[in-house]
């Protein structure tokens, strides 16, 4: 059982708590200052990157090139599907969906490329938000 830290409890009871949307690690390291946990940024970069090698946080590259993170849930269960973040609210949804699943078996079929769920995200605005900004959803 690999040693846990002070730190990297902290991070992840955070990740935990905001299980919903993925966080930066400037998030991360703006919410724990301010949660009063005592942690420099190079310490939350260091244990995302153990926790992610451990495989307790997954990693998604957003359009943008940053990283996100969000704790892993149910081991190689994000790879079965895709995954809808919102660009207002930063909020992450999980998209299991027959439809989808139809187009990531076209892609592989026609095109040979398998999608790998756990890094695929569509941007675009959760339904709470684009009510807020007067769009139908």
């Amino acid at each position: 059982m690999p040693y846990k830290t002070k730190q990297s409890e902290s991070i992840e009871r955070l990740l935990w708590e905001n299980r919903a949307r993925h966080l930066t690690a400037e998030e991360l390291y703006r919410l724990l200052r301010e949660a009063g946990v005592s942690i420099g940024q190079t310490t939350v970069y260091r244990h995302l990157d153990k926790l992610c090698a451990d495989g307790t946080v997954r990693k998604f590259l957003g359009g943008d090139g940053g990283a996100c993170y969000q704790l892993a849930q149910g081991g190689d269960a994000c790879r079965a599907h895709y995954h809808l973040k919102c660009t207002a609210c930063g909020k992450l949804i999980h998209a299991q969906c027959a439809y989808l699943d139809t187009l990531s078996a076209h892609i592989q079929k026609e095109h040979g490329f398998l999608v790998d769920g756990s890094k695929t995200v569509l941007y675009g605005l959760c339904s709470d938000c684009a009510k807020k900004e007067g769009k139908a959803t």
